[in-house]
C-alpha cells in the first residue's frame, strides 16, 4: 500500500466524546467568525437559514467520510486509491497538501491580526509577523506529538474555550437585541447560492482529511455521529455569532468587543487555543497526505515540513483571497469526494481492500489511473463553476457532487456488466 498500513485494533483509541471534542475544537475559531461575516449581505433570517441548510448539506459527506477510515483504518487520500487508483490518486493528494498548507497560512494569519490588537492594548507592543512564528512552532508542535497527546489536550482547552465562546456570544447581543437584527434589510451583494456554498465549503473542506482521524476510532458509529454532532454544533455557532456581530458592529471580528468589556487575556485564550486546536489537524493532514505520494518523507518529518511552508506562506498569503480560497476548496473536493462516496458506498457495498484497488488489465484503468473518475471529477469541476456563474438557486456543491458520483457509478456498473 504505498507505506501506509491501515491502524490495527490496538491502536485504536478514540472514543465517541473523543471526536466531539476533536472536532468542536476544529470549528472553535476566528476563521469560521470571519466566514458567519461574509453571509451579511443576506440579512438574518437567510443567513441562519444557509448556515444550518449548509452545514447540514456538508455535514453530511464529512461524516460518511470518517466511516471509510474507521472501518478500514486508513487515512482519507489512501481512502480516494479505490476508485482513482493508486496513482490517480497522487492528484487529489497534491491538491490536499495545497490547500491544508494554505489553510494553516490562513488560521495563522487571522491568529497574529487578532493577537497583534490584543497585544497592543494589554502590553502596547506588536509584532505580527513574530505572532505567525510563534503560533506556527507550538501547533506543528502540537500536531509532531500524535493522536495520544490530542486526546487530553482537548478535554482541557477545547472544555476552556466553550465557556469563552458563550461570553464571546453574550458580548454580541449585550447592546443589540435579536429582533434587532433580524429587522435589518437584507442586500443584493451576495447570493443565497453563493452563500450556501461558502457554508458548505468548511465542512468539506474537512472531508479530505477526515479518516486521519477516524481512523483511530473504537467504533464506528460513534465516530460517525461525534464527528457529525461536534462539528454541526459548534461551527454552525460560529458563523451565527460571525454574522450577528458583522450586523451589529459592521465586522465579524469579535476581538474589538471583547477588549471594550476589558476581557483582554480571555480574548488572547481564544485567539491562540483556537488556532491550536484547528490548525494542528491541518499540519498533521499535510504529512499524512504527503505520505500517499512520497511514503519515504515520514510522518513526523512531514509534519515539520508541513508548520514550515504553512508558517512561510502566512508571511507573504494575502488574506483578502479568503472567500475565493473557499469557493476553490469546493470545486475540488465536492465532486472528487462525491465519486469516492459513491464508489465506497454504493459500487463497493463497503466491502474495500486497498491492497487489491485495481488490477492490471481492467478496463478502464490505465498506469495506475482510473479515467472514468478523473473525467467524472473534471466534469464536477466544471459543473461546479458553471453554477457559480449562474447562480443556480441549489448551489454550486450540490449538483457536483452528484452530477460526478453519478456518472463515475453509471459508466462504471456498464463497464463491469460488459
Amino acid at each position: 500500500m504505498n507505506g501506509i498500513k491501515p491502524i490495527k485494533k490496538e491502536e485504536r483509541n478514540l472514543a465517541g466524546i473523543d471526536f466531539i471534542l476533536l472536532w468542536s475544537g476544529a470549528a472553535i475559531s476566528l476563521a469560521e467568525i470571519l466566514a458567519g461575516g461574509i453571509l451579511v449581505p443576506l440579512g438574518l433570517g437567510a443567513g441562519i437559514l444557509a448556515i444550518l441548510l449548509g452545514h447540514i448539506i456538508g455535514n453530511t459527506p464529512f461524516a460518511l467520510g470518517g466511516i471509510i477510515g474507521s472501518e478500514q483504518g486508513i487515512p482519507s487520500m489512501v481512502s480516494v486509491r479505490p476508485s482513482f487508483g493508486n496513482r490517480g490518486s497522487y492528484l487529489p493528494a497534491f491538491l490536499n497538501v495545497v490547500q491544508l498548507v494554505g489553510w494553516t497560512a490562513i488560521m495563522l494569519i487571522i491568529c497574529a491580526k487578532s493577537a497583534e490588537v490584543i497585544s497592543q492594548k494589554i502590553f502596547n507592543y506588536s509584532n505580527f509577523k513574530l505572532w505567525i512564528v510563534l503560533a506556527g512552532i507550538i501547533t506543528t508542535l502540537w500536531a509532531f506529538f500524535g493522536h495520544k497527546t490530542w486526546k487530553w489536550l482537548h478535554k482541557i482547552s477545547v472544555s476552556a474555550l466553550l465557556l469563552l465562546c458563550v461570553v464571546m456570544t453574550y458580548v454580541v447581543f449585550k447592546e443589540h437585541s435579536f429582533m434587532e437584527l433580524a429587522r435589518m434589510p437584507s442586500t443584493s451583494d451576495l447570493s443565497f447560492a453563493i452563500g450556501l456554498d461558502i457554508v458548505i465549503a468548511m465542512p468539506i473542506s474537512w472531508l479530505p482529511l477526515v479518516a486521519d482521524y477516524s481512523r483511530f476510532s473504537q467504533n464506528t458509529s460513534t465516530a460517525f455521529w461525534g464527528t457529525w454532532w461536534g462539528y454541526f454544533l459548534v461551527s454552525s455557532w460560529m458563523y451565527f455569532v460571525g454574522l450577528s456581530a458583522a450586523l451589529a458592529t459592521g465586522s465579524a471580528d469579535p476581538i474589538p468587543m471583547l477588549l471594550n468589556l476589558g476581557l483582554g487575556v480571555a480574548a488572547l485564550v481564544i485567539v491562540l487555543f483556537s488556532t491550536f486546536t484547528t490548525t494542528f489537524l491541518d499540519i498533521y493532514s499535510t504529512a499524512v497526505s504527503a505520505l500517499n505520494i512520497f511514503p519515504q518523507l515520514g510522518e513526523k518529518r512531514g509534519v515539520i515540513v508541513g508548520g514550515v511552508l504553512g508558517t512561510l506562506v502566512a508571511l507573504i498569503f494575502p488574506i483578502e483571497q479568503y472567500e475565493n480560497f473557499l469557493l476553490f476548496i469546493g470545486a475540488m473536493f465536492c465532486p472528487l469526494f462525491g465519486i469516492v462516496l459513491a464508489d465506497y458506498f454504493i459500487l463497493r457495498k463497503r466491502k474495500c481492500f486497498v491492497e487489491d484497488i485495481y488490477k492490471k488489465g481492467k478496463y478502464w484503468y490505465y498506469q495506475g489511473v482510473n479515467i472514468v473518475a478523473v473525467v467524472s471529477w473534471i466534469i464536477g469541476v466544471v459543473l461546479y463553476q458553471q453554477c457559480i456563474k449562474y447562480s443556480l438557486w441549489i448551489g454550486s456543491s450540490i449538483p457536483s457532487m452528484i452530477v460526478a458520483g453519478a456518472l463515475y457509478l453509471i459508466i462504471m456498473k456498464k463497464s463491469k456488466r460488459r
